[in-house]
């Protein structure tokens, strides 16, 4: 690792703040998959590839970004309208489309979900903002409640399930929390998009992937040592004695130092 620190010898929100500035560049863009909904300009083409993305965020990054851009190809590269508008038959071309395990039973049903829900919202934000109540401190709730409405229909292929984590099976819902990231924290500095205003910064949690446990322990930001939702919530916890407004604007420093530094 490229990243040096002693505790004691430096103070680490310091640290972290200056890895924070580093990281947290447009240079960050290219290589991840929040570059995938950076190409859309409006909204809602927004939202739905920050979804996709976030939902195939997991293996090689390149890969990642391929597939998903596949899907925005597959969608005659205007989501929303293709979601909204398009017909049965339309599905056929996402067949042959799988990444890992995810594969064309998830793909259809990620359709039917967001055309049904598109017809009747503008913004995927009110899926998530619904289930938070004014005494919620956190996201868990918004989490909870969008996996129950997302599988809420006889026809929800069981199998699709690993694929929309939630709180309630102790999952650290990586892919989600990035994704909401994405959509809510706002700052001047050009990757995370802060379109989303009715969801504190405040209540989001670390999306806690390898790299980012893996320096949080050697920085001694995490001590429980299964990696779960109970993880999460002591990792942002710990972050939050950094900055309690924006406590995720750390996973700029952990994964960077975690991924970009190794």
């Amino acid at each position: 690792m490229k990243y040096r620190y002693q505790p004691g010898a430096s103070d680490l929100k310091a640290f972290l703040d200056d890895a924070v500035q580093r990281f947290n560049t447009p240079a960050f863009i290219p290589g991840d998959p929040i570059s995938v909904p950076h190409r859309f300009s409006k909204l809602q083409d927004r939202e739905i590839m920050g979804f996709w993305a976030a939902t195939l965020a997991w293996g090689q990054r390149r890969t990642i970004i391929q597939n998903a851009e596949r899907l925005a190809a597959l969608m005659d590269g205007a989501p929303h309208d293709f979601i909204r508008n398009h017909e049965e038959q339309d599905r056929a071309r996402f067949l042959d489309f799988k990444h890992r395990t995810f594969q064309a039973t998830d793909t259809l049903w990620f359709l039917e979900y967001l055309q049904q829900y598109y017809r009747r919202n503008n913004s995927l934000e009110t899926a998530f903002t619904r289930h938070i109540g004014p005494g919620d401190t956190t996201v868990e709730n918004a989490l909870i409640g969008f996996h129950r409405d997302f599988f809420d229909h006889p026809d929800a292929p069981e199998r699709t399930r690993k694929h929309v984590a939630t709180p309630e099976r102790g999952s650290t819902c990586k892919r989600l929390n990035m994704f909401l990231r994405w959509m809510v924290r706002h700052d001047d500095r050009g990757v995370d998009f802060g379109v989303w205003r009715h969801i504190s910064p405040a209540r989001l949690l670390i999306p806690l992937d390898v790299h980012v446990e893996r320096v949080a322990r050697q920085l001694g930001l995490l001590q429980r040592p299964q990696v779960d939702w109970k993880a999460v919530l002591e990792l942002t916890e710990n972050l939050r004695a950094f900055d309690a407004d924006d406590p995720v604007r750390y996973d700029f420093a952990l994964f960077g130092l975690g991924v970009l530094e190794k």
